[in-house]
């Protein structure tokens, strides 16, 4: 029997009108953005947020460049510049990194398991609120009494006792800082029990998206490791307004408990970061590799073993203290980097023989791997007692810092926003300017960074706002502050992307990627709440096994059988008809006349000698044989 086999498409099946512009159930109206309880407005709002943060973080940064090109006092004087380099860090990491995870989490997380929206929808736009209000009130430092707090984003006592910062900015610091913790634990609660209880028919958490997966165990880490930072803040304030003593050590307190508790949440704190950006990371490879993750339950174990492992590395950053004992926390440092290495290895086996394709996403995505491994390598370099005792406090860790929570951040960043922008407008942003931007920043970036690990072994201290005018010092400070420049000016071509894209009506459809996961299985921009209906989930990878239904070789098991047993229930059914109507067609086989399978179909069929083929299995509470037509 001649029987034509093709792809489908899924605007077949949501019938999406080419340019159709509904707002999709957005707000219209400032008051609507204030009031909101939709995931996907206040994802937006995280996001929107928190790069609005990282431009400040960024100014602030250009500050810090501009000040240490040459000797001397140029800029700011040595008070200002201990508050600009502290609300930088603090920016960056508060205010900017860990909230940009959140806004993932908000808008994408539904999309990717079928929910309709997050569990506590009232409670989700009360932790936007604390965000939003918190890093205000750090930012407000600026204008108070003494300026804002100058100790250092990890607020190290006696420096940040009132004796040494009286000013209110420290006090509004701490309360920043509290509020936006809140608002991170109540955002963790949140994706736990929309993660745990909501997930549609068929989605098994071994069918979860990896992305899901991370921002799942990253919620359990949050939940451990911010009510630390919020119960040492609340004593630090009590030292300094109500005359307790837990850090005094005049009095009986320790300076060291503080360094515990603070690095108890800030080396978790790292991978809260990094987990979210692993995520973004293992979706785009994928897509853009033609190929299944490979070691999807092997990615899965890596990062709930980089959770576990991340609280009992804190003291690798107090060992110059003589406080903490050497061999333990450097051999439990050196062992996070066996997970961490498990993940890279799989981001290289999933391109390996694949059909590779570099749009803009994959540019970041292959730009964030290649800043994560210098990073990693200095990670582990840092983790040697020895090297540490020369290295602390110095421009070398100020540059394994960046790398590790800055350039992967960013790059990843930005893999996410070029690979997810046309799921959220409708419309593509410019891969011309896409490119011009991947190149310049990571020109940029590495400009301003790598020299600095030079500058940390020659001695250079950090948080300094000056420096003996030694030739060595001059130049590659210089040449640092030139690379920042050009890291500054890399946000130019996106920012002329965005608006560019806004000038063309939404065009793209539903699925412009030919990508795997559940959100590419709804309209561009999603409708209000998210799914009128679902294909069967028999796999990691629906949309994918939806796309080739017509090759039963290649999607998951079971898949054809389930759209049988949905084709008398759902009228989306018709551009599968010519299908069902002969089904043992899938079992012919072709001499001579077989179409040849497109490039991703050839990189796909190798997934079985990679031992990556996702076991379809079958849950019958989950996973029910007939299911209506709004697929849940």
């Amino acid at each position: 029997m001649d029987h034509e086999r093709r792809l489908v498409s899924i605007d077949e099946f949501l019938a999406v009108e080419e340019g159709h512009d509904t707002h999709h159930g957005l707000p219209r109206t400032v008051m609507g953005w204030l009031t909101t309880t939709d995931h996907k407005a206040l994802g937006i709002a995280y996001i929107v947020t928190s790069m609005i943060f990282l431009l400040v973080g960024g100014a602030l940064a250009a500050v810090i460049r501009v000040e240490l090109a040459q000797p001397g006092i140029q800029l700011v004087d040595q008070a200002t510049y201990n508050s600009v380099f502290t609300i930088h860090g603090s920016v960056m990491v508060y205010l900017f990194a860990v909230p940009f995870g959140f806004g993932l989490a908000n808008y994408l997380v539904p999309l990717q398991i079928g929910a309709p929206d997050l569990a506590f929808p009232r409670l989700n736009a009360f932790s936007y609120w604390l965000y939003a209000i918190g890093g205000a009130v750090m930012l407000l430092g600026f204008v108070a009494d003494g300026g804002a707090a100058s100790f250092g984003w990890f607020a190290y006592p006696p420096l940040s006792g009132a004796q040494a910062s009286p000013e209110v900015g420290a006090d509004m610091w701490i309360v920043s800082i509290i509020l936006t913790g809140t608002s991170g634990t109540l955002t963790a609660v949140n994706v736990i029990a929309t993660v745990t209880m909501m997930r549609t028919p068929g989605m098994t958490l071994f069918r979860m998206p990896i992305l899901t997966w991370n921002l799942f165990i990253t919620s359990f880490m949050v939940l451990l490791a911010f009510p630390v930072l919020s119960g040492a803040l609340l004593m630090l304030e009590a030292d300094r307004q109500f005359g307790t003593h837990f850090y005094d050590p005049v009095s009986g307190g320790s300076p060291i408990l503080w360094q515990h508790l603070f690095w108890f949440f800030g080396h978790p704190e790292v991978y809260i970061v990094a987990l979210p950006f692993f995520g973004v990371v293992t979706e785009v490879l994928p897509v853009f590799s033609r190929r299944p993750v490979f070691g999807y339950k092997g990615l899965v174990l890596a990062t709930l073993a980089i959770g576990a492992l991340s609280t009992s590395v804190w003291a690798h950053h107090m060992f110059v203290t003589g406080e903490v004992v050497l061999p333990f926390f450097a051999a439990t440092s050196a062992l996070i980097a066996v997970p961490t290495g498990v993940k890279v290895f799989n981001w290289i086996g999933t391109m390996w023989n694949g059909s590779l394709s570099f749009e803009a996403p994959m540019k970041f995505a292959l730009g964030f791997l290649v800043t994560f491994v210098i990073g990693g390598v200095t990670g582990v370099m840092l983790a040697s007692p020895t090297l540490d005792f020369h290295l602390s406090d110095s421009y070398f860790v100020v540059a394994h810092f960046h790398y590790v929570m800055g350039g992967t951040v960013i790059f990843a960043m930005f893999a996410g926003i070029y690979f997810w922008w046309p799921k959220v407008t409708g419309r593509l942003l410019s891969e011309r300017l896409g490119s011009l931007h991947f190149w310049s920043l990571l020109i940029g970036f590495n400009v301003t960074f790598f020299v600095q690990h030079v500058l940390g072994r020659d001695g250079m201290p950090r948080r300094v706002a000056d420096y003996r005018p030694i030739e060595r010092f001059e130049v590659l400070n210089l040449i640092s502050s030139i690379g920042s420049a050009i890291l500054f000016a890399s946000t130019i071509p996106f920012l002329i992307a965005v608006v560019a894209s806004f000038r063309r009506p939404p065009s793209v459809g539903a699925d412009p990627w030919h990508a795997n996961s559940l959100e590419w299985a709804t309209s561009s921009p999603p409708a209000e709440h998210n799914f009128s209906w679902l294909p069967p989930i028999r796999s990691e990878r629906p949309v994918f096994d939806l796309r080739w239904i017509n090759y039963s070789e290649i999607g998951a098991a079971e898949t054809v059988d389930a759209w049988m047993a949905r084709q008398e229930h759902d009228e989306r059914w018709l551009p599968l008809h010519q299908f069902s109507k002969d089904p043992e067609v899938e079992e012919e086989k072709h001499d001579g006349d077989e179409p040849a399978l497109p490039d991703e179909a050839t990189a796909e069929g190798q997934a079985d000698s990679d031992g990556d083929r996702a076991e379809p299995g079958h849950d019958a509470d989950r996973d029910p044989p007939l299911q209506g037509g709004d697929g849940r």
